[in-house]
């Protein structure tokens, strides 16, 4: 066991998730910044070998193991998380306008279950905000997770995916179209077939009048039934999208032992690992394993990774085990890749 869950973490989890989240990562950035720092917690937390590459929506990963989006909302983070051995970042949600989120307290730990329930709501200073340090060159892929403002109605939605798709296609490799989030009012509703064919396709038609392709995915909840996950998967397959990400948060609570439980929000950590596995085999089989897949939900080992991996997906991300594994886990995720 190392000085994270020996050490930090029993320090962090005495206070309250979100604010132990920004003390964690504003250290992290102010201890990367002295002198020899960052390129010493680079040598320790990368691994860098040719069979860890993936090539996948035409972009070379340097490893298969990326941060959720969730994490670094603002893209404050991304330099820190290179160094920390992660082989891409979704930034996001982000949305056209800045907007404080839900009320706080918003975040809830549930450690018996290794689980997280979060109701932030897109809490996130906007897309413009977040275009002043994604100019900086660098070298990890970095994608842009995107969403509607919560005070925008599903009827104008469009209108906000498509500012913060156009604003952000010079600064992103790749985008992320995010209708799955539980903690919008009625965001999930985006997911029924029409709305989200109209979505889709305007996104395509924008990017196909640019010199340069990036890829769009879509994130899907856990929470679909096969009927309304067949109907998603007919109309990806129509409008030759990408590729999914599987899975986003989950609205379920079965068999959960902590006291918060109960608390509203989406739940993500281990208790989301068979829903999510399950749901990214059927979607490599459904699809004859010719549609990339991101694999995400209950990934706090190598065990877990290779096991979404061997499901179908291309890549994976981790945010819960993240926080409770420390970041050496990716250390760890990627040498037992190899």
């Amino acid at each position: 066991m190392g000085i994270y869950k020996l050490v930090l973490r029993p320090i962090l989890f005495l206070i309250d998730a979100e604010k132990a989240h920004y003390f964690s990562v504003k250290s992290a950035s102010f201890l990367l910044k002295i002198p020899g720092l960052r390129a010493l917690a680079k040598s320790y937390f990368s691994v860098d070998h040719p069979k860890l590459e993936r090539n996948v929506f035409g972009l070379q990963f340097k490893n298969p193991v990326g941060l959720a989006a969730g994490f670094d909302k603002n893209a404050e983070y991304i330099d820190q998380m290179e160094a920390f051995g992660f082989g891409f970042v979704e930034i996001g949600t982000l949305t056209p306008k800045g907007q404080a989120g839900n009320p706080k307290k918003r975040i809830f730990r549930l450690p018996k279950d290794q689980a997280l329930i979060n109701r932030l709501g897109f809490n996130n200073k906007g897309v413009d905000d977040a275009i002043k340090r994604l100019a900086k060159k660098r070298s990890i892929i970095v994608g842009g997770n995107i969403g509607k403002n919560k005070s925008t109605e599903n009827k104008n939605a469009k209108a906000d995916y498509q500012f913060s798709f156009e604003k952000l296609y010079p600064y992103v490799d790749y985008f992320t179209v995010n209708v799955s989030s539980p903690n919008t009012p009625n965001l999930r509703d985006l997911q029924d077939a029409e709305p989200l064919k109209e979505l889709l396709k305007l996104l395509i038609s924008l990017r196909d009048k640019r010199s340069k392709y990036k890829s769009i995915l879509l994130k899907i909840a856990p929470d679909l039934s096969t009927e309304q996950l067949d109907q998603i998967l007919e109309i990806v397959q129509e409008v030759k999208l990408d590729g999914l990400i599987a899975t986003n948060t989950t609205l379920s609570r079965d068999g959960l032992a902590s006291k918060d439980r109960n608390e509203k929000g989406g739940l993500s950590g281990k208790p989301l690992f068979d829903q999510s596995t399950e749901m990214i085999h059927y979607i490599y089989k459904k699809t004859d394993g010719k549609l990339p897949i991101i694999g995400v939900g209950g990934i706090f080992t190598a065990k877990d990774a290779k096991e979404k991996l061997d499901a179908g997906a291309s890549l994976v991300q981790v945010y819960t085990g993240f926080a409770y594994e420390g970041p050496a886990m990716i250390r760890r995720i990627n040498k037992a890749l190899l």
